[in-house]
C-alpha cells in the first residue's frame, strides 16, 4: 500500500496543471489515468497519412514572449512554454449565416477588430469600445480572484472591478443591449458563443466576454504537433518534479474516513489502494459523487444535479487530397449558423434531425505542413443540446454517421462554395458515444456544465469555498470553477492545484 500527499485522477488538462502545481508546492503526488495517453481531449490521433487534432481550434490569451497572455505566464510558471513549439493563428473566425445574408471575416487586435466592425456596421464603434473596456476589466478581476485562490475580497472586487460586479449576473444580450450595441454588430460578435455551449439569454456575460476578449486581445496560438504537443510537455515536467504517472489505471473509489467522510485514499480498478487524504478530480462531479463515493450528503446530490450538462460533443474528420487553396479554402476558422439567434439556433441544436450548425477549421491556413504536400485537413465540430443520441438505436447508429457527415459536407459546400466531397480520402467521426466511451463523461458531454448566467463564471469564482464541501476533495477540468475550454481547464487546474497545496500546509 503505498502513501501520497495527494492523488490527481484523470490526465486531462486540468489534471496535469494541478499535478504540477502540487508538485511545485512540495508535495509527493500521483496521477493515475485510465487511457494510455495523457491529455483527454488534448490529443491527436492517425488515419492513414494524416494526422489529425482531437479538439483544439486555437488556445486563446498565449500571446508572444514580448507580449505575453495569462495562459503564458502560467506555463512559464508551470516551467513548459519552452518544450512546445508554437504557431500562430492568421485570423479570428469567419461567420456565415446565409439566411440573413450574414458573411463577415473578423481579424485579431482589439483596434483592428473594431475597425472592421465598424466597416460592417458602420456606428457600431462606442459600444465596441465598451465591450472591450469591459473585457480588460473582467480580465483584471479573474486575476486578482486567482491570486488569492478564490477568497477574494468584496472590498476589492467592489471597488476595483465595480462594473465586474455590475454584469456578473446577467446574460450576454442583456449587456449587450445595454451597451446599445447595433443588432448586426451583436450577430457578429456572437460567433463564439458555441464554444461555450449555451445561447446568449442564459450565457453568463463575464464568462463569454472574458473568452471573446482573451481571443481578440492577442491572437491565438497552436502547438505544430497538436495540443498533445501540450500533454506530453506537461507529463514531462510532473515526471521533471518526481511525480509518478500511472498509465491505463483507472480509479474507481475514492475511499472516505469514517470520522468526517473526507478523502482517505484512492481505490484502483486492479484493487490497489493509495492512502491519501487529497485528491484532485479531473472528471465530472456526477461520475465522482455517484459511482465514485459511497457517502454523498443530500446537499452535494441536490447542487450537482441542479447544473445542467452543455453540449454533447460530434466532430468529422476529413483528410483532402487537394490543397485548401485548390478546394476553395480560404479561412483556418469558419462559423456556419441556420440564424443568428442564437436561442433558435440553440433548440435547433437539441435534434439530430434539425442541427446544422458547425464550427469548422482548416488548419493547413495556420501550418501549411500539417498535412502530406498536395493535400489539406479539416475538423467539424457541432453540439447537441440535449440527449438526442441517446434515442438512435445500435442498428441505426453508422447510418446516422452517414446522416450528419454528409449534412455537414453540404452546409459547408453550400455556405462556403469550397467543393469538397471528391476530395476526401479520410473521414472518421466521433460522436457522443465516442466522447462517452474514451472521456467517461454523461451522456458525450465535451463542454462540462453549462454556462448559464445563474452557475456562470463569476458565481461559480466566487462559490468555491462554499463548493468545497468534501474535506480533501476538489475539482479540476471542464466541470470545474473555471467552467469549460482549454484555457479554462488549465486555469481551473492552477486553482485547484494551488488550493490543495495550502491544505496540506494547514494540516502540517
Amino acid at each position: 500500500m503505498k502513501q501520497f500527499d495527494a492523488v490527481v485522477i484523470g490526465a486531462g488538462n486540468g489534471g496535469l496543471v494541478a499535478a504540477i502545481r502540487l508538485l511545485q508546492g512540495g508535495a509527493k503526488v500521483l496521477l493515475v489515468e485510465k487511457h494510455n495517453l495523457p491529455g483527454g481531449f488534448a490529443t491527436s490521433f492517425r488515419r492513414g497519412r494524416f494526422e489529425f487534432e482531437a479538439s483544439l481550434h486555437e488556445l486563446n490569451d498565449f500571446g508572444t514572449a514580448d507580449n505575453a497572455g495569462d495562459v503564458r505566464v502560467l506555463f512559464d510558471e508551470l516551467g513548459v512554454t519552452d518544450k512546445i513549439e508554437w504557431l500562430q493563428i492568421p485570423d479570428a473566425y469567419r461567420v456565415i449565416v446565409r439566411s440573413e445574408g450574414l458573411d463577415a471575416v473578423m481579424p485579431f487586435g482589439v483596434e483592428a477588430f473594431i475597425d472592421r466592425m465598424e466597416s460592417y456596421v458602420p456606428g457600431s464603434r462606442p459600444s465596441m469600445r465598451k465591450f472591450f473596456d469591459l473585457g480588460e476589466e473582467i480580465r483584471q478581476a479573474q486575476a486578482y480572484t486567482a491570486s488569492v485562490n478564490g477568497k477574494a475580497d468584496s472590498k476589492v472586487m467592489v471597488s476595483r472591478y465595480g462594473n465586474f460586479v455590475r454584469c456578473g449576473s446577467y446574460s450576454v444580450n442583456e449587456v449587450l443591449r445595454t451597451l446599445k450595441m447595433p443588432q448586426k454588430a451583436i450577430d457578429i460578435l456572437s460567433a463564439y458563443w458555441c464554444y461555450l455551449g449555451a445561447h446568449l439569454e442564459d450565457m453568463s456575460f463575464i464568462h463569454y466576454a472574458s473568452m471573446v476578449y482573451r481571443y481578440i486581445l492577442r491572437g491565438v496560438s497552436m502547438p505544430k504537433m497538436r495540443s498533445h504537443e501540450i500533454s506530453l510537455a506537461l507529463v514531462s515536467r510532473i515526471l521533471e518534479l518526481g511525480g509518478e504517472v500511472l498509465y491505463n489505471t483507472e480509479a474507481v473509489k475514492i475511499l472516505q474516513d469514517e470520522k468526517d467522510g473526507g478523502v482517505a485514499g484512492v481505490l484502483l480498478a486492479d484493487g490497489t489502494e493509495i492512502r491519501t487524504r487529497h485528491v484532485v478530480a479531473n472528471c465530472a462531479p456526477h461520475l465522482v459523487f455517484g459511482r465514485m463515493m459511497d457517502k454523498v450528503t443530500e446537499a452535494d446530490i441536490r447542487a450537482t444535479n441542479a447544473r445542467k450538462f452543455a453540449g454533447r460533443g460530434l466532430c468529422m474528420f476529413l483528410g483532402l487530397n487537394r490543397t485548401a487553396d485548390e478546394l476553395g479554402i480560404r479561412n483556418h476558422n469558419y462559423f456556419l449558423y441556420d440564424t443568428s439567434d442564437s436561442v433558435a439556433q440553440y433548440e435547433k441544436m437539441k435534434t439530430i434531425r434539425e442541427n446544422s450548425a458547425q464550427a469548422t477549421v482548416c488548419l493547413n491556413r495556420a501550418d501549411p505542413g500539417c498535412s502530406p504536400e498536395g493535400t489539406c485537413m479539416m475538423y467539424f465540430t457541432t453540439l447537441y443540446m440535449s440527449d438526442d443520441w441517446g434515442n438512435v438505436s445500435p442498428k441505426d447508429y453508422f447510418k446516422t454517421k452517414d446522416l450528419v457527415a454528409n449534412k455537414l459536407i453540404d452546409r459547408f459546400e453550400r455556405d462556403t462554395g469550397a467543393r469538397i466531397r471528391d476530395s476526401i480520402e479520410e473521414i472518421s467521426v466521433a460522436t457522443p458515444m465516442t466522447y462517452a466511451r474514451y472521456c467517461g463523461h454523461p451522456q458525450g458531454v465535451i463542454y462540462g456544465y453549462e454556462s448559464q448566467y445563474w452557475d456562470g463564471l463569476m458565481p461559480r469564482l466566487q462559490m468555491m469555498d462554499e463548493d468545497h464541501t468534501v474535506r480533501g476533495l476538489r475539482f479540476a477540468g471542464g466541470y470545474a470553477m473555471r467552467l469549460s475550454g482549454y484555457s479554462s481547464a488549465y486555469f481551473s487546474g492552477d486553482i485547484s492545484g494551488r488550493q490543495t497545496v495550502g491544505d496540506l500546509k494547514r494540516e502540517g
